[in-house]
């Protein structure tokens, strides 16, 4: 499985980005896939993930602002941020398992793109 993150770059604090996740190299329906993000100096942590079957599932400091979903035509996963604030300013991730559910842990997830670079300015 190969994953190619997308979408990020600068925007002001309340502004929105889009980051896409490409997916390519196996069946999509059969990987769930997750959002992780990695700040300077902090460990990388859990953002948002998507089933194979399509449930959805977010860190509570996302709850709200962040959305995920799943596109099976254009095998990608997007990450809709809304609302972001200084606070969001990092690189993300996507992470790919074979399991029903990635779940919170990075360790779960056996493929990991590049990362997208995400800066909030205030």
């Amino acid at each position: 499985v190969q994953l190619q993150a997308s979408g990020g770059g600068l925007v002001q604090a309340g502004g929105s980005l889009r980051l896409s996740c490409a997916v390519s190299g196996r069946t999509f329906s059969g990987v769930a896939v997750g959002w992780f993000r990695q700040a300077p100096g902090k460990e990388r942590e859990f953002v948002a993930a998507i089933s194979r079957g399509g449930t959805t599932f977010y860190a509570d400091s996302v709850k709200g602002r962040f959305t995920i979903s799943r596109d099976n035509a254009k095998i990608a996963v997007y990450l809709q941020m809304s609302s972001l604030t200084p606070e969001d300013t990092a690189v993300y991730y996507c992470a790919a398992t074979y399991l029903e559910y990635g779940g919170r842990s990075s360790t779960r997830y056996d493929y990991w793109g590049q990362g997208t670079q995400v800066t909030v300015s205030s």
